[in-house]
C-alpha cells in the first residue's frame, strides 16, 4: 500500500503497488472499480525485459495437471515429475528469449519483440480504489485461477493490516506523497511570499509528482516503481500527459469531497466520497470528430 485514507464519512481510498504474473492481468482489467496503470510491454526497454525474464522468470506456484474446465483442482505431487515439468517451462522460456532475440537483432520494434516474452514475466500494476470488496469476493476465492487468487488474500491482508490516514474535506491522497521530500520541493518555490501560497504550491506540486510516478509505471521494470527521478521532471512529465490528453494516470491522486459536493453526488467517476483528480481536468473526456453524429 503507498497511500492509504478515509474521509469523515467513513468512505475509504486506497493505492496499491502489486507485482503478479503478466498472465492473469487481463483477468485484473475486468473489474471497473479499479483505477490502474500498468507496466508496458510496448514501453519497458527490450534489454531490460529480456534480462528479468532470463533472472526472474514467472513459474507457476503450483503445478496443475490438464483438466476440464476452467478451474483443477489435482496438482503434480511427485518430485521427479515436478522438476521435469519445471525444466520444460524454462526450456520453452529459453526459446522465446532466443527468438526475441532474433527478432531484436533483425531490428524489429520491442513492442512486438517484448510481447513474446509475457508469459515468463513479472507484472507491476498500480492500483487505487475505494472498493476492493467486490474484487477480493470474487478473487479470493478457490474458484479464482490460482495466482490471481494469492495476489488477492495477500491483499486483504495488506488492508486488513493498514490503517488509514483520516482526512477532513479539501485535503488530498497522493500516492507516494509519504516518501516525498518537502524541504527539497519547497527550494523549487518561486511565487509570492506567504505561507498560505506556499503551502498550495506545495500540495499541487506533490500532486503532479504522484501522478507522473504512477505514470512512470508504465516504463519500469518491477521493483523500480515510485522510484524518484527528480521533482522537476516529474512535474514536466505530469504537463506533457495533460497536453497530450494521457489521463489514466490522473485517476489516483483524489480530494476528500465537502458536504455540498456529497449532496450533488457521492461518485466522482469511480471513486465514492472522493473528488477523482482527473474529474477535475476540463475535458478530461476528449471528443473525435472523426465520428459523425447520427
Amino acid at each position: 500500500i503507498i497511500a492509504d485514507s478515509i474521509n469523515n464519512k467513513g468512505k475509504r481510498i486506497t493505492s496499491f503497488v502489486v507485482t503478479m504474473p503478466r498472465i492473469v492481468l487481463a483477468e485484473l482489467n475486468t473489474h471497473r472499480t479499479l483505477s490502474r496503470n500498468s507496466a508496458s510491454s510496448r514501453a519497458i526497454p527490450f534489454v531490460k525485459m529480456l534480462e528479468m525474464v532470463k533472472k526472474t522468470p514467472f513459474m507457476p506456484i503450483q503445478l496443475m495437471k490438464d483438466h476440464s474446465g476452467m478451474q483443477g483442482n489435482e496438482f503434480f505431487t511427485e518430485e521427479s515429475e515436478i522438476e521435469a515439468v519445471k525444466a520444460a517451462w524454462l526450456e520453452a522460456r529459453d526459446k522465446a528469449v532466443e527468438s526475441a532475440e532474433k527478432l531484436s537483432a533483425l531490428g524489429l520494434s520491442k513492442q512486438f519483440v517484448n510481447r513474446g516474452l509475457e508469459a515468463y514475466m513479472w507484472h507491476t500494476v498500480i492500483l487505487t480504489s475505494c472498493d476492493f470488496e467486490n474484487f477480493c469476493a470474487l478473487r479470493a476465492h478457490e474458484a479464482a485461477e490460482i495466482h490471481i487468487q494469492k495476489l488477492a488474500y495477500l491483499m486483504i491482508d495488506e488492508l486488513n493490516n493498514s490503517t488509514p490516514k483520516v482526512l477532513q474535506s479539501g485535503e488530498w491522497h497522493i500516492p507516494f506523497g509519504d516518501n516525498m521530500d518537502e524541504n527539497k520541493i519547497n527550494s523549487m518555490y518561486v511565487g509570492p511570499d506567504g505561507m498560505k501560497e506556499q503551502e498550495e504550491w506545495l500540495k499541487n506540486v506533490k500532486i503532479k509528482v504522484a501522478t507522473a510516478r504512477c505514470a512512470r509505471v508504465s516504463y519500469t521494470v518491477v521493483g523500480e516503481e515510485g522510484k524518484p527521478d527528480n521533482y522537476e521532471n516529474d512535474v514536466k512529465l505530469h504537463d506533457r500527459l495533460l497536453a497530450m490528453g494521457h489521463l489514466s494516470p490522473f485517476e489516483h491522486c483524489a480530494r476528500a469531497m465537502n458536504e455540498e459536493e456529497y449532496n450533488v453526488s457521492e461518485w466522482s467517476g469511480n471513486f465514492n466520497g472522493f473528488v477523482q483528480y482527473r474529474k477535475m481536468l476540463p475535458n478530461e473526456n476528449r471528443k473525435d470528430p472523426r465520428i459523425l453524429k447520427k
